[in-house]
This record gives C-alpha cells, sequence and structure tokens, in this order.
C-alpha cells in the first residue's frame, strides 16, 4: 500500500510542476500573442523572457533558447522576427513530452 500511495504521490508532483512550468508558458504565451496590439514592447520582452525562464526550469532549453530571442527581437522592434521565434518555440513546447497520467498505467 505504502508503495502505491508514494507512486502517486510522485506522479501528482510531477503533474504539478507540469501544468507550473509549461501549461503556463503555453498560456501566458497565448495571451501574449493575442493580444500584442495593446501590450506595449517592453512588457512583451519581460513576458516572453519569463516563459523563457519556465521551459528552462522544465529542462527545455530549445523553447527557452528560441523565446529567450523572441524577447531579444522585441526590443529591437523587429516583430516579424519576434513571431517567428515565438511561433517556434510554441511548436517545440508542444513537442515536450507530458507526464504520464495514472490511467496511462492500466490495461483494460
Amino acid at each position: 500500500m505504502e508503495i502505491s500511495r508514494k507512486k502517486l504521490r510522485e506522479e501528482v508532483l510531477d503533474r504539478v510542476k507540469y501544468v507550473k512550468t509549461c501549461v503556463m508558458a503555453r498560456e501566458l504565451c497565448l495571451l501574449v500573442r493575442t493580444n500584442r496590439a495593446v501590450l506595449e514592447p517592453k512588457d512583451v520582452q519581460d513576458i516572453c523572457k519569463y516563459i523563457a525562464g519556465l521551459c528552462k526550469e522544465e529542462g527545455c532549453s530549445e523553447p527557452s533558447q528560441l523565446c529567450q530571442k523572441a524577447a531579444q527581437a522585441v526590443g529591437s522592434g523587429d516583430e516579424k522576427k519576434y513571431l517567428e521565434l515565438c511561433a517556434q518555440s510554441c511548436i517545440k513546447c508542444g513537442e515536450a513530452r507530458r507526464p504520464s497520467s495514472k490511467k496511462d498505467a492500466y490495461v483494460t
């Protein structure tokens, strides 16, 4: 019984970490991209840097680097490059593995 509880605890903690990093990063990215017309470049740059940190925390270095480059592109005024880098980062982020759910462990 104790082993099952420990395993379930680990799964829950993995899921929480995933939501705190990956899910939040994607939601923030979508929010910035859909509302960039009303945000100042500094706002976008700060949020992109924060998202890059979330990706890095989860160990996703490529999306993190792309998001960091997107933040730099915003700072330089190159919106086309920013959007391209941001899109690439989102694609890479979507390729990341999600933690397996408890349901995946059972075969019926």
